[in-house]
């Protein structure tokens, strides 16, 4: 059994979603809350909240142990690009891209 949470057009690089991402997985549920807590990246609060949005999914949708959860799966996916310009010298134009992220995390619970 797995619980997931997924946050869509999250206005944030995948790529800075990826850094704090890989320092959770396969790690038990209170013990990557607490990694997020005190990691002084832009991704942090966003993944905490996410990742109290699966718990919850998981105690309340699928009855299972909060003890017993771990992080099995999360990855930060490319989301649509906002196109934007800004007007640089001799009439030129230099172009932005403002990324968006799809993250998801996927929990399952330890046997035994």
């Amino acid at each position: 059994m797995e619980a997931r949470a997924q946050a869509r057009y999250v206005r944030i690089s995948p790529r800075k979603v990826r850094v704090v991402l890989d320092l959770i997985r396969g790690k038990h549920v209170e013990e990557a809350l607490t990694i997020l807590r005190f990691t002084p990246k832009a991704a942090s609060p966003i993944l905490e909240k996410l990742l109290r949005s699966a718990i919850a999914n998981a105690e309340n949708n699928f009855e299972m142990n909060r003890d017993a959860l771990y992080i099995s799966q999360c990855y930060a996916d490319q989301g649509p690009i906002i196109k934007r310009y800004r007007p640089r010298a001799q009439g030129r134009v230099a172009p932005i891209q403002k990324k968006t992220s799809h993250i998801t995390i996927v929990l399952k619970e330890k046997e035994g």
